[in-house]
């Protein structure tokens, strides 16, 4: 064992010397796959300084809407995160779509400044296979709850179509109800507990709860105990939150048995060093066994969005 560590060893030395650049692909296409549930293609404001990383304090690398893609993407292939599902603005979407389209997955992206698409418009967009899953939908930024009425067609028809529906829950950055983005904005609407009526409807739906439904811990676990299409990603919480607070959540659930319902996500905003800082939350927790690891990375988004794992 020994020699064979020292020989790998040599192996990359060797290479290193002679490409640089070249090594490192080779260093990092030796990561496992992952899947990334949860990733924005956003558009920046070229003439304002870049928005600092709440966590590192560091202002974001990305200075234009073109670096903050190809920073994202850059980051996406070294962690060998092999398919992204990404929202936002519907042309930005399709340019990071058109930029790498064997990773990037479009979702239908709503918040305070995107409304509910029109639902002809929508339909075809899944059709044409432009359009891969329903959401993020940030209906509290909007204050809607997840069983608001205007929602039941939508619904409908990702249920029709079979696509997965992602639905921000949780909370928001502090001071949100203050923002002139977001006056209706309640911290009630992030409750994973609105999403019952609308699985109890649509019964063949499939939801994954996005930030892992926190700091919502019993609410979450009674909708993933009695619903066994909803799974959860844990996206930001995996790298905003204080690290011993979301190894605390993730390992509640863990212990409360839905490790095979756990998906990774960054929510790569404005930071694409975030989506590294989000593998390292999961990376990062000792209590998780190898398995336990890889189903959150990656078995578990394969089974639920029902990809061909070739």
């Amino acid at each position: 064992m020994q020699r064979l560590t020292t020989l790998v060893f040599l192996l990359v030395a060797v290479a290193l010397c002679l490409d640089p650049a070249g090594a490192q692909t080779d260093i990092d296409s030796l990561r496992p796959p992952i899947i990334d549930m949860h990733l924005h293609a956003y558009r920046l404001d070229d003439g304002k300084p870049p928005a600092v990383n709440p966590v590192t304090g560091q202002p974001s690398a990305a200075r234009t809407s073109a670096e903050l893609r190809d920073a994202s993407l850059a980051a996406l292939k070294r962690y060998n995160i092999v398919k992204a599902v990404a929202s936002g603005p519907p042309e930005t979407v399709g340019q990071w779509r058109d930029a790498a389209p064997d990773r990037i997955m479009a979702g239908a992206y709503v918040d305070w400044a995107n409304p509910l698409p029109d639902l002809a418009r929508l339909r075809a967009e899944i059709q044409a296979g432009r359009v891969h899953v329903l959401g993020e939908l940030v209906l509290q930024h909007r204050g809607l709850a997840p069983n608001d009425p205007s929602l039941e067609p939508y619904f409908a028809l990702a249920e029709e179509m079979d696509i997965p529906v992602g639905i921000h829950t949780g909370l928001g950055p502090p001071g949100t109800p203050y923002d002139p983005c977001c006056p209706n904005f309640r911290v009630t609407l992030g409750n994973p507990i609105l999403v019952e009526e609308v699985l109890i409807r649509h019964p063949r739906l499939r939801i994954y709860l996005m930030h892992g439904g926190w700091p919502y811990l019993q609410e979450t676990k009674a909708i993933l105990s009695v619903y066994p299409q909803v799974y959860v990603d844990l996206a930001t919480i995996n790298w905003i939150i204080p690290r011993e607070e979301f190894h605390s959540y993730l390992r509640e659930l863990i212990h409360a048995g839905f490790g095979k319902r756990l998906l990774f996500g960054s929510d790569q905003m404005e930071w694409p060093e975030a989506i590294g800082m989000a593998v390292e939350g999961i990376e990062s927790a000792a209590f998780l066994t190898k398995e336990e690891k890889r189903d959150i990375f990656y078995n578990n988004a394969v089974r639920f969005l029902r990809l061909d794992e070739k």
